[in-house]
């Protein structure tokens, strides 16, 4: 794991606009860890403000960008094409994210993605691959394609039912459209649901949203554990294990 220092880019407590995409001061989900060990991910806020102390998922999936099928690509190609369903997307809205090839040939391989234009919807889009990349096995139109956001583009305050997986807890308010950083590893306030007991697994999605409950391993995707007995509606120390 590759680290970077927030002091001489973005400071963890802030919130910022940055009015090109050149001028982003690192990779979405770039690693810092603070003096005292905790970890955060550099992230991009979703369409709401971001409140302290929830709990924060990786945007919605989009069904009719997933399971897509590609005009033939062949190997060593740099870029990908492929026709979506009836739902259109952002100028690189995938962009930092992978495409996985999900049906061979091709089957298994994921592709970071550089850049692609606006997605119209039921239209053919080229995907371009992000430098040294490439097709490894070629592509034909027996083969399936879905695409995949960077999980801390457009993140959003965990739902009561989970749209996507979690991603940290926010630790400064942060702003709609801005990029902050958010704590995944290690003590932080976070809102809790119930009275988890202490030391014990909590996760998302709980009934409150933004907030954890105790952890069902079969509804609930683990964030950490809880450093003292909860409190229904309380921020409290979580020790979060996302890292």
């Amino acid at each position: 794991m590759s680290f970077v220092s927030p002091a001489s880019s973005q400071p963890l407590f802030s919130s910022k606009a940055y009015a090109s995409p050149e001028l982003v001061p690192h990779p979405l989900g770039a690693v810092c860890q603070d003096k005292f060990g905790r970890f955060y991910r550099f992230c991009e806020v979703g369409g709401s403000d971001l409140v302290v102390g929830n709990a924060i998922q990786a945007p919605a999936q989009i069904a009719d960008h997933q399971d897509m099928t590609p005009s033939v690509a062949a190997l060593a190609a740099r870029s990908i094409s492929v026709t979506p369903g009836g739902t259109a997307g952002a100028a690189d809205l995938y962009a930092q994210g992978i495409a996985v090839i999900d049906t061979t040939p091709g089957l298994g391989y994921s592709y970071p993605i550089k850049d692609h234009l606006a997605i119209t919807a039921s239209t053919l889009f080229v995907v371009n691959l992000i430098n040294g990349f490439s097709v490894q096995v070629a592509l034909t139109a027996t083969s399936r394609v879905s695409l995949y956001s960077n999980p801390y583009r457009n993140v959003i305050q965990a739902p009561t039912t989970m749209t996507n997986g979690p991603v940290g807890v926010c630790q400064y308010i942060l702003t709609t459209n801005e990029y902050g950083w958010l704590g995944s590893g290690g003590p932080f306030g976070t809102l809790i649901q119930g009275t988890p007991g202490v030391g014990l697994g909590v996760g998302i999605p709980g009934s409150t949203a933004g907030a954890v409950a105790i952890h069902a391993v079969a509804t609930i995707a683990c964030v950490g554990h809880m450093m003292d007995t909860g409190q229904d509606g309380k921020v409290e120390a979580v020790k979060w294990i996302l890292n």
